[in-house]
C-alpha cells in the first residue's frame, strides 16, 4: 500500500463491525499511529462499542475517509508533513457539516493554544501519554455518541 493509501484496510466501510466506534489516525509516521493505536486500545472503557481504527497517511486519505462517513473520532499529528493536523482540523471544521470531534496531536504542552486555533476539541502533547490519549479520547467519544444518539 502506497504512501498515497487511503485509509487502512481496518478503516474500511465494508466490512466494519456493526456497533464499533470509528477512530480516524492520520499522521504521516507509522510509529505514531502505532503508539495512538496502543494507547487507545480496542476498548478503552466498558460502556464504549469496540475500536475500529482507520489509519491515513496523507491529508488525501483524511478528507476521502471523512467523506466516506462513520467516522465518530478524528485523531490528527500537529506535527505532521507536509500537511500538519492543526491546519487539517481547521478544514474540516469549514467543510464537514456535523464534522466529528477532533484531538490534535501537538509538539508540546505550549502548543495547546494552536489546537484551540484550529478549534479541535482537545489536545495531547508529545510525547504521546497513553493515560492522557485514552480519556481524552473516551470523552470526544461518548460526547460523539450522546450527539448522534442513534447508538
Amino acid at each position: 500500500m502506497s504512501a498515497e493509501a487511503t485509509a487502512s484496510q481496518s478503516g474500511s466501510n465494508a466490512g466494519s463491525p456493526p456497533g464499533s466506534l470509528r477512530i480516524l489516525v492520520y499522521s504521516d509516521d507509522r510509529t505514531t499511529r502505532d503508539k495512538v493505536r496502543f494507547g487507545i486500545g480496542k476498548r478503552p472503557e466498558r460502556d464504549l462499542p469496540p475500536v475500529e481504527f482507520v489509519e491515513c497517511a496523507t491529508q488525501y486519505a483524511v478528507l476521502k475517509a471523512l467523506d466516506a462517513g462513520g467516522i465518530d473520532v478524528v485523531i490528527l499529528d500537529g506535527e505532521a508533513v507536509p500537511a500538519g493536523g492543526m491546519g487539517i482540523a481547521r478544514q474540516l471544521k469549514d467543510e464537514i457539516f456535523n464534522c466529528p470531534p477532533i484531538l490534535v496531536l501537538t509538539g508540546r504542552v505550549q502548543d495547546a493554544w494552536l489546537a484551540t486555533w484550529s478549534r479541535a476539541e482537545a489536545a495531547v502533547p508529545y510525547p504521546i501519554d497513553p493515560i492522557a490519549l485514552c480519556r481524552a479520547t473516551v470523552a470526544l467519544a461518548r460526547q460523539r455518541l450522546a450527539a448522534t444518539s442513534g447508538r
